[in-house]
Formats: structure tokens, C-alpha cells, sequence
């Protein structure tokens, strides 16, 4: 087993949701910063969200209030909602482990932070 395999994407109408999940080997969320980052074809990888050690979350400001990071330590799990999805949503989404102290920095967003990664699960929204 891969230390992080993400599950759920697929295709999704606009304005619908979805939830993504990345199960972990090992107990990786007790003790990291974890994230999902999104890359769409032809652009920059971006961050998504991130959540703390200690379950707190922070989102970037294109998906904020739309959606929902959270993370079930005992199923050792975390999770996306993704909710009123847009066509610029469409990605390959990725879930990743950095250190602690990632989620509270300034560039809590930046990629190059993250040292372990799933390898992805696709989201297409379609009109």
C-alpha cells in the first residue's frame, strides 16, 4: 500500500459535490500538516486547503467556503467536500503529508513544503 492513495474523484455536473479521500499508511495525520493540492492541465500546481495536527483548517481563497477540509485520525483518513463545483475546478487532485509546523507558516500553500504525496484522483466538472 502507498502511503497516501486518494479515492472518489470522477465527474461531476456544475454546481454539484463530491468528496475526495486519502487513506494513510502508518499515522501520518497526528503528526503532519496535510493537504490537497489540485493541478489542472497546462497550470501550476495550486493549494487547496490544509489542516493542522490538531484538525484546524485553512483554505485558499478560490475554494474557500465552497469547500471542506477535515481529517479522521482513527480511520487515518483525510477528506475533501467539495461543494458547488465549477468547471474551473477540474483537476488531477493530490493529497499530501508536510511537516507540523507547515500549516503555520506564511506559505502554508506551497507545494514544495509537502514531502509525501498521494498519486491522485481525477475531477471533472462538466455545464
Amino acid at each position: 500500500q502507498a502511503p497516501l492513495t486518494e479515492s472518489g474523484g470522477g465527474s461531476v455536473q456544475s454546481g454539484g459535490s463530491t468528496r475526495l479521500s486519502c487513506a494513510a499508511r502508518g499515522d501520518p495525520l497526528r503528526r503532519h500538516c496535510m493537504g490537497w493540492f489540485r493541478q489542472a492541465p497546462g497550470k501550476e500546481r495550486e493549494g487547496v486547503a490544509v489542516i493542522s495536527s490538531y484538525g484546524t483548517p485553512t483554505y485558499s481563497h478560490s475554494v474557500k467556503g465552497r469547500f471542506t477540509i477535515s481529517q479522521d485520525t482513527n480511520k487515518r483518513t483525510l477528506y475533501l467536500q467539495m461543494n458547488h463545483l465549477k468547471e474551473d475546478d477540474t483537476a488531477m487532485y493530490s493529497c499530501a503529508a508536510g511537516d507540523t509546523d507547515t500549516c503555520y507558516r506564511f506559505d502554508y500553500l506551497d507545494a514544495r513544503r509537502f514531502t509525501l504525496w498521494g498519486q491522485g484522483t481525477q475531477v471533472a466538472v462538466s455545464a
